[in-house]
């Protein structure tokens, strides 16, 4: 698919990416029978070749409409396209111009803005962890339709004491606290069970994806603050930084892309990217460590859902399957894994309807087994399977660190 560029973005290094982007699209139509949007709404605009299509016009030159900004909107970002195209069409950068591309081109009303910007600020901020708390206490008052979106209040465990001279950052701040507390605790007390100390840096906060996925400037003023949070811990000598939520990982991965014009910045948002880790690349590092701490073999019926940020994003699908395997889970198997469960960031809150229908369609395939308990990898998906499942749903690393304490009192 060939773009000649408008006059308007001719010599502009990110409309050139773009292009050379679009170029490599072959009009297969792999892309569509994995796009999640597609296969509700059977619109060929709603789906990954339609969008590239809309994305070239814009790189073209031509008129772009609010009808455009719809079509770009809905899209969930989840890249399972990227792992279907047989050419290697990197479609997450592509929309990620597009969609600024857009705000520009054809602006939303000073409404709309202004609720994405205050949306962002309000996810971002202080102000979002006292409001859930407050929603919680109220939870039974609650209309059934707002209850579920509310997610149990749960006590955040014990922090471990202990320093190792091994040592790793973890990203915490932003929704993640709030929404399930104890996740970055049982992540450091599972790490230091395996020797490793991670630390939280007070000065860092939201990784950025919120504002970025909104398409909003003040996404790269927070990687900024966290590249200078982290650096002189990185200078110290800190093995990797540690993300418990998989779409938080996938967006440090793209720092130094995202910063790569920044003269002050683009060496180290890259040094950032390069130590980015999921928890799914070092535990199974300890897998024969961590039988041994068991003392006996696991139990249990599990489902996992691999969030698209793990399995599209960061490449990692099977990685945390296999490891629950090789501890004795029985994972079962889950129709149409693949499938993105619906909650992409703000999504759920500002396409509620095609998020819904995507949620509980993956929590009726997650409990077609009647598995004993759901995991996943992401907050946000954490959250969206709750909302529709009768079955308990946790971070993999919250199970794996109650089924080590049960092995350490045997």
């Amino acid at each position: 698919m060939q773009t000649r560029l408008s006059v308007e973005l001719s010599g502009n290094a990110a409309a050139g990416e773009a292009a050379s982007i679009v170029g490599r699209c072959v009009h297969c139509g792999f892309c569509t029978a994995t796009c999640p949007t597609y296969q509700i709404l059977g619109d060929e605009l709603d789906g990954p070749r339609g969008r590239i299509y809309l994305m070239q016009q814009m790189l073209a030159g031509e008129e772009v409409s609010a009808t455009t900004r719809l079509h770009l909107d809905r899209c969930l970002g989840c890249r399972a396209c990227e792992t279907t195209c047989p050419s290697g069409v990197e479609y997450g950068r592509l929309l990620e111009f597009g969609r600024e591309l857009v705000e520009r081109k054809a602006p939303r009303s000073g409404f709309s803005r202004l609720w994405r910007r205050a949306l962002a600020a309000f996810l971002t901020g202080p102000a979002f962890g006292p409001v859930l708390r407050l929603g919680q206490l109220a939870r039974p008052l609650l209309p059934r339709r707002l209850r579920t979106r509310v997610p149990r209040w749960q006590p955040r465990g014990a922090w471990p004491a202990a320093e190792h001279p091994r040592r790793m950052l973890l990203l915490s701040g932003c929704v993640h606290d709030a929404l399930s507390p104890d996740i970055h605790a049982a992540t450091a007390r599972v790490f230091d069970r395996l020797g490793v100390t991670l630390q939280i840096v007070p000065s860092s906060g939201c990784c950025g994806a919120i504002r970025h996925h909104l398409a909003n400037d003040g996404a790269r003023d927070d990687m900024r603050r966290n590249v200078d949070a982290w650096w002189p811990h990185v200078e110290a000598g800190a093995e990797a930084i540690v993300s418990a939520a998989s779409g938080c990982g996938a967006m440090l991965r793209d720092y130094g892309h995202l910063l790569r014009d920044d003269p002050r910045y683009a060496q180290r948002a890259a040094r950032i990217a390069a130590l980015a880790r999921d928890p799914a690349e070092l535990v199974p590092v300890f897998a024969a460590r961590l039988k041994e701490m068991l003392s006996a073999r696991a139990g249990g019926r599990i489902a996992f859902h691999a969030p698209c940020s793990l399995q599209h994003g960061l490449k990692l699908r099977g990685t945390v399957e296999l490891l629950l395997r090789e501890l004795g889970v029985e994972v079962v198997v889950v129709p149409d894994a693949p499938q993105c469960c619906g909650s992409a960031g703000t999504y759920s809150l500002l396409q509620p309807a095609l998020s819904s229908s995507l949620g509980r369609a993956k929590a009726a395939a997650l409990g077609s087994a009647a598995p004993d308990v759901i995991l996943s990898a992401n907050v946000g998906c954490i959250a969206q399977l709750a909302a529709y499942s009768a079955i308990p749903v946790m971070h993999w690393l919250e199970w794996l660190d109650a089924l080590l304490e049960e092995g350490r009192k045997r």
